[in-house]
């Protein structure tokens, strides 16, 4: 009986641990990606605000190099990732973030001041709601991911095809589909965060935990940029 006893404290001792380290984890995550968001804003700001420089910038074959270097990145960081240090990745994503930022500085000309505060707040609220949904719940939702990363590819399909159509019947569609694939994306990229957490969690890994969390925040960034970037397309008061 004593061993029993000795057995299920050491148990319930490792999974306090873990559920501490799940914490700490998702902190990283939740921290980094708010660090990444602030950059991206401030970025976007300055540069949205400066019309010299955003007339530079957005000229020419400039301009498809700000437009592509977000998503040309991504791609370049998903397969350097295993090659990287964690304060290595932690930088690639900080740089990416200012980056993003720039690509994303037009709102700051299209649409008025208020209009991207209203929207960033009610995208924050239901980013909130939506991982916390994903973090909490017990239903495996797994199963939305591939048909989930489906509708991304055809998003950024039709966004680069209607590039050259410029309809804003195509434009009205993409966002109002889009705004529906990063909810749901938010709500799945939590949960497979957490789940990845817990089944790599017995390895110790410091290295690992540190990289996974800081691509776990560039995951749920992307889910809350183009959320909000598609939101304020849909509702956005334009100048």
């Amino acid at each position: 009986m004593a061993q029993f006893e000795t057995i299920r404290t050491a148990a319930g001792a490792r999974t306090a641990q873990i559920d501490a380290g799940l914490r700490a984890h998702m902190n990283k995550v939740y921290g980094t990606m708010s660090v990444g968001m602030l950059l991206t804003f401030a970025a976007a700001w300055a540069v949205g605000t400066n019309a010299a420089l955003f007339e530079t910038l957005f000229t020419g074959i400039t301009r498809w190099i700000v437009m592509f270097a977000p998503l040309i990145m991504v791609f370049a960081f998903s397969a350097m990732i295993n090659k990287l240090s964690a304060a290595a990745a932690q930088l690639f994503f900080y740089t990416f973030a200012a980056v993003m930022g720039v690509s994303i500085s037009y709102i700051f000309v299209v649409f008025t001041d208020y209009s991207i505060a209203q929207v960033f707040l009610i995208t924050a609220i239901a980013f909130a709601g939506l991982s916390l949904w994903g973090y909490t719940t017990k239903k495996d939702i797994s199963g939305w991911g591939s048909f989930l990363i489906m509708g991304v590819i055809g998003l950024i399909v039709a966004s680069i095809v209607n590039i050259f159509l410029g309809s804003p019947a195509i434009m009205f569609a993409i966002s109002a589909i889009g705004v529906l694939i990063f909810a749901g994306l938010t709500a799945y990229d939590t949960q497979d965060i957490k789940n990845e957490y817990l089944a790599h969690a017995h390895h110790g890994d410091s290295e690992w935990m540190g990289k996974s969390a800081i691509m776990g925040a560039l995951r749920l960034y992307l889910d809350f940029i183009n959320m909000f970037i598609m939101l304020l397309s849909l509702f956005g008061q334009r100048e």
